[in-house]
């Protein structure tokens, strides 16, 4: 799902706003529909910001779809207009599971709370792992556009995740990013392979 949507958006939406896609398409019903309880944006840390909202509608990603007068939930809801979604990735009770794990490790305290960009850095990391090792690698070109950086952003924000990576580098001649997380006592739980 991370390699469709940097595929899909456009190079400038944000990270919060990357977030938000992530959880909307693996929420998302056989309809396209998706609701987002408030409880969710809170994971997020989202609120009531407009604005992730507003870059996936000028992407023509989604639709908000108004609040029901009725409803006690605070949540949002939309519809997901990007029909390659539906094609490739029809919607499956398996990736709730993988949405719930990804609000897990923003709240866990795997990357800073404030910055949607280390949240989302964290999270492609962390998806694209080894388990059994421990260890990533992947060309640096795909984590940077699946986290909306352009490379030299992206390793900032590796030296800032040290409550995640034990250590990184780049193969120049191969473009290939190499990585080692903490051990699992030091840091988040593993990623879910439908996630990646």
């Amino acid at each position: 799902m991370l390699s469709y949507l940097a595929a899909a958006l456009p190079s400038h939406v944000g990270a919060a706003a990357r977030l938000l896609a992530l959880q909307c398409a693996l929420r998302m019903n056989t309809d396209g529909q998706v609701r987002l309880p408030t409880g969710v944006l809170r994971s997020l840390r989202l609120g009531r910001d407009p604005l992730p909202w507003s870059e996936l509608e000028q992407a023509r990603c989604l639709r908000r779809a108004p609040a029901a007068p009725d409803s006690a939930d605070s949540g949002m809801a939309a519809r997901i207009l990007d029909s390659g979604l539906f094609a490739q990735h029809p919607a499956r009770p398996d990736r709730r599971r993988a949405a719930d794990w990804a609000l897990r490790m923003a709240r866990e305290g795997c990357a800073s709370a404030g910055d949607p960009a280390m949240r989302l850095t964290a999270l492609c990391l962390v998806a694209h792992t080894d388990s059994a090792v421990g260890r990533g690698c992947v060309e640096v070109d795909r984590i940077a556009r699946e986290c909306g950086l352009v490379p030299e952003a992206l390793f900032a924000v590796f030296d800032r995740l040290e409550a995640l990576l034990a250590s990184w580098s780049v193969a120049l001649d191969a473009g290939d990013l190499h990585w080692e997380l903490l051990s699992k006592g030091e840091q988040c739980q593993w990623a879910d392979p439908a996630l990646a």
